[in-house]
């Protein structure tokens, strides 16, 4: 790979954000989309997939749907060049989809079976895979390029009776940190958000949630506009020093 400093930013950034129909991945699209970044919304409801690029649009940014499964090496190469033939290559990949803690039934290592990994494990580690993998070609061409992944600080601390869901994220940090030393040289940077408890601004405030964020130093759970505006930054040429870093987003809850 060449040694020569990276090219400008590209004009349009275009951004893949994994799993955006809705939640996390919904408002990150909105904020990039407000950076003046084209969004490309993945998710594997298309209806979702639709509703939150509509969002973008009327927002007053630009955006595309590009729904399908991203544990299907096929899909993901249909969606890699769905988004250049629509908006250009691809200069920003946000790896967000992934099966969330509130949907891992807990449960020790030893009372789980090879049928309870396998869905977290396809989406967690090879959906990241494959999409980090598409597009790197089109990054390496443009001399620039921000890859972020989306992990749970369970995969970096552990956490019981969460074990293979801990794992499963753990690869995505992995993964961030030596493919930042495999591509720094053009440009692109490779990064990773661990997430504490992350919910809406609206469920943030139920006697439920309250109760939960007792634990926290900060005594609230962070909401979907924090991790956006981490990734806001990293995406930023502000962030652009900034590489094979698993930077915790979570009120306190861990400090190591």
């Amino acid at each position: 790979m060449p040694d020569e400093p990276p090219f400008p930013p590209p004009t349009p950034r275009v951004a893949l954000i994994t799993g955006a129909g809705r939640g996390l991945g919904a408002t990150t699209a909105l904020r990039l989309a407000a950076d003046g970044i084209a969004i490309a919304v993945n998710d594997l409801v298309p209806a979702r997939a639709e509703e939150s690029a509509a969002a973008v649009v009327a927002a007053g940014g630009r955006a595309v749907s590009v729904p399908g499964d991203i544990t299907d090496p096929a899909t993901v190469t249909r969606i890699v060049d769905d988004v250049r033939d629509t908006l250009g290559p691809i200069a920003i990949l946000v790896n967000n989809a992934g099966i969330p803690a509130g949907g891992v039934a807990l449960a020790p290592f030893a009372e789980t079976s090879p049928d309870d990994w396998d869905a977290m494990i396809r989406l967690n580690i090879y959906g990241v895979l494959q999409c980090t993998h598409a597009v790197i070609g089109q990054m390496t061409e443009l001399r620039w390029g921000r890859i972020i992944t989306i992990t749970s600080d369970s995969a970096r601390t552990g956490e019981a009776r969460m074990a293979v869901y801990a794992a499963s994220k753990a690869a995505g940090a992995s993964l961030m940190r030596s493919l930042s030393k495999e591509l720094g040289r053009a440009g692109i940077t490779c990064n990773t958000l661990s997430l504490g408890t992350i919910v809406s601004a609206e469920v943030a405030g139920t006697d439920r949630m309250l109760a939960h964020a007792k634990r926290y130093p900060l005594r609230r759970l962070g909401t979907y506009d924090n991790v956006a505006s981490a990734v806001s930054w990293l995406v930023s040429e502000d962030g652009g020093w900034t590489t094979g870093q698993t930077i915790p987003i979570n009120g306190g809850y861990t400090t190591s």
